[in-house]
């Protein structure tokens, strides 16, 4: 049978080997009840237990090593305790749409399951040592920062399963209300210590696959008969080796080629493919900008912001394009004006198309340029952009005939289209009517505007899908402008959607500058096809996110870059072996930006187990909650709000009703006893209930909540993490350490505290962001003396909110400070723009501060102890009415 691909090596050293058919994989079936968090209400006696040590092995040895698949060396998060006693788990119980009144027993915040401590102990745990991918233990939690080196599976940043041991019937999974399922970020960003992807060319062979379920060479497949022929771990069928890919086996059963072979070693590998892997030549990419030109373009700045992006983009020497690529510019009001940009002219050349129901292309050469050699033209077009349009009147945009007229020049290579966009249009082809109205908000009716209102713009989506060509779309609106219609050109095509709402160009322009030039910089594929293989007793039900596809067999990705994430929803098709390891492996087909067709494999081995409790200890919260959000958002079209919002409450009833039926059965009833490896869930329920896609009342905009859902629906499990539970630093007294290069090569930050305001102080400073949106609270007693070090006033009264920057102080504290907020800005994926804002003295800054503090009660939703009552209550029920 398939083993696991060697020992873990050190850093820098290739494993010994692939899959060596003499190493067999032996069961240490332990019962041991997991770890749990216990919590005791008043009125209940308090209950002693004891917790059996947990036993640490895990050997692994050259050859016939067993392998301890249920206990590994350490879990990450787990405290050495084992298990947490507190006071007060019994109150009041509120309804859970509304604020909760004052519990009987106030139950001590710093008793219960914080994210803060969790993932402190995490980050310490890796601080210094790599995370191999086949130890067998639970991956890191996706919001610290670890180095991975890939010994046979890939790593978690690129592919991670809510279950890390599968349970092997549906009828176990279905008992413990857990979900199975995975999420896939196929191009994520890997850190510099990390195991690079390889790069393996098979020339005109193609890379090696299983004639029957058409699974790519891993490292799991086992070479038998002396290497003539391989079993692969996923149908298990018997192949004969192609005879140029054919390699003798050394006396424990290794290709003798084994460390010539990066398909065999790592977990994660690319391969170069031939021409019948392509539906076009392959070539680099295109971009093409279409930019409105309107009235509201130019009074809000975004045209001139805009231009100037662009070309600190191509020019500036900070950023580079792909070899080969071009690019291309489009205005639009309701005309359409394409730019000659052939670089033997001295000037750009523009041409109008005033008939929008009636586009074409005017330009057969010069609309797609190589930008270097047509740098001249280029900057005098964005320079003259914002004087030419200058004394525009017009306020109907025609952006279906400009789409159109993209379509139309990418279609025959694909590429990337950037739309820029600043009021409804409602001026030729797929023209829409603003059906935003305040009385259907927040009701059952509201999910009428979560979808496109004109077929044009799902149309045009699946051509551009079809063809190769991603959409990315920024909005600047000041009113309503139909996100979930116009938006449905990223959301079919895989890109990205930007909204800044009454965009002013000197409050949102560094922004908005910043986001276009990331997105334009991340690695970038298009024309591409994603497919999801599993082990035989598993079966494939379908994907979750922003794309286009025909069936659930296949994605069809117009264009994804690193940032994108889709959830692979996965089923029993059978019982599973609990001898065998349960294998995924994610390929995608895609186009390099360089124009390179290539083949991206994630591989993945998990154990199956027939222990109930092995499911729960083995549980990955972060992926989970990523994977409940996406599923979540895929009933808000046809189920009204708040019965999604009460599903996701009672799937967290039920899980922990299972945990505590089937696991705890011990404990008294008085006591909430949480998984170690769930203990965070109802806060992430929490987090989720009060963020836009979820969130019930009248004062969200469809906009808004249409932007947040696409977001919650494309991104990684590290990005929803930051963004359901923001980061709080206290910036209040920093250690002179902070901000300076520690004994990892890491920067030192300054303190986390929980996402709550009961942890601030009115003397203090708090930086608090969630990897999209960064506030600087100051609180009304902040000494003089800071201020002056800080901002160079001497009364709190003095400061300019409007600043986004913070000044140039000649002061350790200012060094400090911005260090701080440069270091974070860079460290996330979006660029993230800071508030600053003054206790009582900014009403509208501090409502949106307030509602990152979700462990507090507002939104409309309770406080983090209410809802811990309120689950418990709930727990209580459930237990009582199951066992009946």
């Amino acid at each position: 049978m398939p083993g696991m691909p060697g020992m873990p090596g050190m850093p820098g050293m290739a494993p010994t080997q692939g899959v060596p058919p003499g190493v067999q994989q032996q069961q240490q079936m332990q019962q041991q009840q997991p770890v749990q968090q216990q919590y005791q209400p008043p009125g209940f006696p308090q209950q002693q237990q004891m917790q059996q040590p947990m036993q640490q092995t895990m050997q692994q040895t050259m050859q016939q090593a067993p392998i301890n698949r249920y206990q590994p060396p350490y879990q990450p998060g787990q405290p050495q305790n084992g298990q947490q006693g507190m006071q007060g788990m019994q109150g009041q119980q509120g309804q859970q749409g509304g604020p909760a009144p004052p519990s009987k027993h106030r139950i001590n915040p710093d008793q219960i399951p914080s994210p803060v401590a969790l993932h402190e102990i995490d980050q310490n745990t890796y601080a210094s040592a790599p995370y191999m991918t086949m130890s067998r233990t639970v991956p890191p939690l996706a919001a610290s920062r670890f180095t991975v080196f890939d010994n046979g599976n890939c790593s978690p940043k690129f592919f991670r399963s809510t279950l890390c041991n599968i349970p092997i019937t549906e009828d176990m999974l279905n008992t413990s209300a857990l979900p199975l399922g995975a999420i896939l970020q196929p191009l994520a960003e890997t850190d510099p210590g990390d195991t690079p992807v390889p790069l393996a060319d098979f020339g005109a062979l193609g890379p090696v696959r299983c004639n029957r379920c058409k699974a790519y060479v891993n490292p799991f497949f086992q070479f038998v008969q002396g290497g003539r022929r391989f079993i692969c771990n996923l149908c298990q069928f018997d192949n004969e080796v192609p005879t140029e890919y054919f390699e003798n086996l050394d006396m424990n059963g290794r290709r003798i080629d084994i460390n010539q072979r990066p398909e065999l070693l790592y977990g994660s590998c690319e391969f170069t493919v031939t021409p019948e892997y392509s539906a076009r030549p392959a070539k680099p990419v295109s971009y093409i900008f279409a930019i409105d030109v309107s009235y509201n373009s130019v009074k809000s700045g975004m045209l001139a912001t805009c231009a100037s992006a662009l070309n600190h983009f191509l020019y500036s020497g900070e950023y580079t394009l792909p070899v080969g690529a071009t690019i291309g510019i489009i205005t639009f009001d309701k005309a359409v004006h394409f730019y000659n940009l052939k670089p033997n002219l001295d000037k750009f050349q523009m041409m109008v198309v005033g008939d929008v129901n009636e586009m074409f292309v005017p330009l057969s050469h010069g609309l797609l340029v190589d930008p270097a050699a047509s740098k001249n033209v280029i900057q005098s077009l964005l320079e003259a952009l914002p004087r030419v349009f200058a004394n525009t009147t017009v306020t109907e945009p025609a952006l279906g005939a400009a789409c159109q007229a993209a379509f139309e020049a990418l279609k025959a290579s694909g590429g990337k289209l950037s739309i820029f966009q600043t009021a409804l249009p409602t001026f030729g082809p797929g023209a829409l009517k603003s059906r935003e109205e305040e009385k259907i908000l927040g009701t059952d009716k509201e999910r009428q505007l979560y979808e496109p209102q004109e077929y044009f713009w799902k149309k045009l989506g699946e051509e551009c899908a079809v063809h190769g060509i991603n959409v990315d779309t920024y909005f600047f609106p000041n009113a309503y402008i139909d996100v979930a219609t116009i938006g449905a050109l990223s959301a079919l095509t895989g890109g990205d959607s930007c909204l800044y709402a009454n965009f002013d160009a000197a409050r949102d322009g560094e922004k908005f500058a910043n986001d276009l030039q990331r997105t334009l910089a991340r690695r970038f594929g298009f024309d591409a096809l994603l497919r999801v293989r599993v082990s035989n007793g598993l079966k494939v039900m379908g994907y979750l996110g922003n794309f286009y596809s025909k069936n659930n067999v296949d994605v069809e990705l117009a264009g994804l870059d690193s940032l994108k994430s889709y959830g692979v929803i996965l089923k029993h098709d059978g019982k599973l072996d609990e001898k065998l390891d349960i294998y995924l492996q994610a390929a995608l087909l895609y186009t390099t930006a360089e124009g390179q067709r290539r083949v991206r494999v994630h591989n993945l081995s998990l154990p199956a187990t027939s222990q109930l409790a092995n499911v729960f200890r083995f549980a990955e919260m972060d992926t989970s909650i990523n994977y409940f959000a996406k599923m979540a958002l895929t009933q808000m079209v046809t189920t009204p709000l708040k019965t999604v919002r009460d599903q996701m409450s009672q799937r967290c009833v039920k899980v922990l009703a299972s945990y505590r039926s089937n696991i705890s059965t011990q404990s008294s009833p008085g006591q909430l006893i949480l998984p170690e490896s769930y203990k965070l869930y109802p806060l992430y329920v929490l987090s989720m209930l009060k963020t836009r896609s979820f969130r019930i009342g009248r004062t969200i905009p469809s906009d808004l909540r249409v932007y947040s859902m696409r977001v919650i629906n494309s991104i990684g499990v590290s990005e929803s993490v930051a963004y359901m539970y923001p980061t709080m630093y206290d910036v209040s007294e920093m250690d002179p350490s902070v901000g300076e290069i520690n004994e990892y090569g890491r920067l030192k930050l300054p303190p986390v505290l929980r996402a709550s305001a009961e942890r601030m102080n009115s003397q203090g400073m708090y930086l608090v962001e969630n990897g999209r949106h960064m506030f600087l609270w100051l609180g009304r007693d902040l000494p003089a003396h800071k201020l002056q070090a800080i901002f160079g006033i001497n009364a709190i009264q003095q400061l300019d909110i409007t600043q986004r920057r913070l000044p140039v102080i000649d002061s350790p504290e200012s060094d400090q400070l911005r260090t701080i907020v440069t270091y974070l800005q860079n460290y996330r994926a979006r660029f993230m723009d800071m508030v600053i804002l003054r206790q009582s003295l900014d009403p509208t800054h501090e409502i949106r501060f307030h509602n990152f503090m979700v462990e507090d009660a507002n939104l409309d939703n309770l406080s983090y102890v209410d809802f811990l009552v309120l689950i418990h209550k709930n727990v209580q029920s459930e237990t009582s009415s199951t066992s009946r």
